[in-house]
């Protein structure tokens, strides 16, 4: 059964109780936290879900400059492989099911070694990380950024080959429908080609806003997503259209983030699901 979340990413400046307790007033299944374990106190995150009766649903990694498995240094790239392992370790004790992971930084629009060995560097680190997921009974999604924000792994069908070459049942593939719309030809033919591969899934219109407030046309999508049987977390990841959208989030007028977006999105989808279903069933 399909499940629903929110990336606390969006709620930034604001507690984690309150973030969850808003989460739980709109009935949304799970929390996805933001992957940054050195900072949470995962105690504390259990006591909150259990008080608000959600779960942890995944974890969103945050890839920098000193977190880049594919980095033309050693020690980055290690670096990288602890930063996923502690992530592990955080979705294992708050009991989230799968993490998000990207070979290389955010932001980093051009490669430092050749491609090839980059993609041996993202191989090598992912089947590492993998077993170590596998150990902790945690997913690990790959997720394709646009051209703007990554070069090396774009479209879902390059996640696809890189989840095969890496050949771990704990390591699958990911989308997030806003970075779909800038590089994918046929979103849902994208979709029903990851099939069981498909681990977690991000939600946002053409504009990176919610679902329904932009011009995206979710029928055929929500059409692939039921056809392959996807019975994961639809996790909205909504974030303002600013060259630098987190600073925007901090300091400006973006209220509609909040509970607007967060009530709209899972009504919107849940209403569309609701009646393709249907449609499917005639």
């Amino acid at each position: 059964m399909i499940k629903y979340a929110y990336n606390t990413l969006v709620y930034a400046g604001e507690s984690i109780e309150e973030s969850i307790k808003r989460l739980a007033k709109y009935e949304y299944d799970g929390v996805e936290f933001v992957g940054e374990p050195d900072d949470m106190d995962f105690n504390e995150i259990k006591k909150l879900l259990t008080k608000y009766n959600i779960e942890a649903s995944s974890i969103c990694a945050i890839y920098t400059p000193e977190r880049d498995l594919v980095s033309s240094k050693a020690d980055i790239r290690e670096n990288a492989k602890n930063y996923i392992k502690k992530c592990l370790d955080m979705a294992a004790e708050i009991g989230a099911s799968v993490m998000s992971l990207t070979p290389t930084a955010c932001m980093k629009t051009t490669p430092e070694d050749s491609l090839e060995q980059e993609w041996e560097w993202a191989v090598e680190g992912l089947r590492e990380v993998g077993k170590y997921a596998e150990e902790k009974g945690v997913k690990i999604a790959v997720e394709p950024w646009n051209r703007y924000e990554n070069y090396l792994i774009n479209r879902l069908d390059q996640s696809i080959e890189l989840v095969d070459e890496v050949n771990i049942p704990s390591v699958g593939c990911m989308c997030d429908i806003f970075h779909m719309c800038i590089e994918e030809t046929d979103i849902p033919a994208a979709i029903r080609k990851a099939g069981d591969r498909l681990y977690h899934i991000h939600i946002a219109d053409n504009n990176r806003a919610a679902p329904g407030y932009g011009h995206l046309d979710f029928n055929p999508i929500i059409d692939a997503i039921l056809s392959i049987g996807y019975d994961g977390y639809l996790s909205m990841e909504l974030l303002p259209a600013a060259a630098d959208p987190f600073l925007v989030l901090e300091g400006a007028d973006c209220e509609e983030f909040y509970d607007q977006y967060t009530k709209d999105s899972i009504d919107f989808l849940k209403r569309t699901i609701e009646s393709r279903k249907g449609l499917q069933e005639v």
